[in-house]
């Protein structure tokens, strides 16, 4: 860890309001190559097949048929890949005052040890395509495939391979519902705290009877050629979860990707997790101050055919190298 001090000294140095920094990272040296055996059995396509299940569904808005009908498969599959399952069931409130009944599925894997850390995802779809370029679409659902089901494909596949061999520490999965329900641009009335409505429950309402250590966030990390920097509430709460994964990109060969780069301030899971809860976790978001969110964000075209498994398998790589 101290080779990464003058870090995060750099960081704290940092406005993040619209300013860009590059900040050198040195991962640690080593004499050969960074080897993990269990992050080389990492299936990609496995991953794939994942998000595309969950798409085959419809887009996972709360409230429909799809969404329950997507719940009842993930809670089968955690069960199915040897997880301890918890449902959590809220009724949460949108912007606009609608009751939202919400749905944080939970798998806790190796219960018993005491090392360990969590992995959070949404597996809910927005009810608005409001970044369409066709504004006839605005008003329809998002598939989601990528803001969404991508994360956790990715972490369903780390659970089959944790169901072959017993990582190192213990795990837990959260997949957080109405997240993405926030207020569209053509709302009229005023709104607060509207997005990420399940991990503000949850994070008033943890699972856990051992804190993990630290966590990790995905939030669209399918697209291809992503572009994985540092977010301002990351690099504020979770400077050594930072370290940590960013640092191990680059034993990876992932330095063209994840990028030791300040990157504005994002609203998302993991700011009400690490103020709610301490648990210091980083977001593995793809973000850019030149581009915004990828292209298909909050789109028609946020679809399966649109998500690269290359990119599922080296973040699947990188997560499976943390708890081996």
């Amino acid at each position: 860890m101290k080779l990464y001090t003058l870090f995060f000294i750099a960081l704290g140095m940092i406005s993040c309001h619209g300013e860009q920094k590059q900040i050198q990272v040195s991962a640690p040296v080593a004499p050969t190559p960074y080897v993990c055996v269990e992050a080389d059995a990492y299936n990609q396509d496995s991953a794939f097949a994942f998000v595309k299940k969950q798409c085959d569904f419809g887009p996972r808005v709360p409230n429909t048929k799809q969404h329950d009908a997507c719940a009842a498969y993930l809670v089968s599959e955690l069960q199915r890949l040897g997880a301890e399952v918890i449902e959590q069931k809220a009724v949460v409130t949108a912007f606009d005052g609608t009751k939202l009944n919400a749905n944080n599925i939970i798998g806790t894997f190796f219960p018993e040890k005491e090392n360990r850390v969590i992995f959070f995802s949404h597996w809910d779809s927005r009810p608005f395509c409001d970044h369409d370029p066709d504004k006839g679409n605005h008003k329809k659902s998002v598939m989601g495939a990528n803001d969404g089901a991508s994360g956790v494909g990715v972490l369903l596949e780390l659970a089959r391979l944790m169901q072959q061999k017993e990582p190192k520490m213990g795990v837990d999965i959260v997949f957080f519902d109405a997240e993405d329900y926030g207020a569209p641009y053509f709302f009229n009335g005023n709104a607060d705290n509207d997005w990420c409505l399940g991990s503000q429950y949850w994070s008033k309402h943890v699972h856990y009877m051992i804190k993990p250590k630290f966590g990790v966030l995905l939030d669209m990390v399918g697209a291809e050629n992503p572009t994985f920097c540092v977010d301002k509430v990351s690099a504020m709460y979770a400077q050594t979860a930072v370290s940590r994964i960013w640092g191990r990109a680059q034993e990876m060969g992932y330095e063209k990707f994840f990028i030791p780069q300040l990157e504005g301030s994002i609203m998302d899971d993991h700011y009400y997790v690490n103020v709610g809860t301490g648990i210091p976790t980083a977001d593995i978001i793809d973000f850019n101050s030149e581009r915004g969110f990828p292209t298909m964000w909050h789109t028609m075209n946020d679809t399966p055919e649109n998500i690269s498994p290359a990119t599922l398998g080296m973040v699947g790589r990188l997560l499976t190298s943390l708890i081996y």
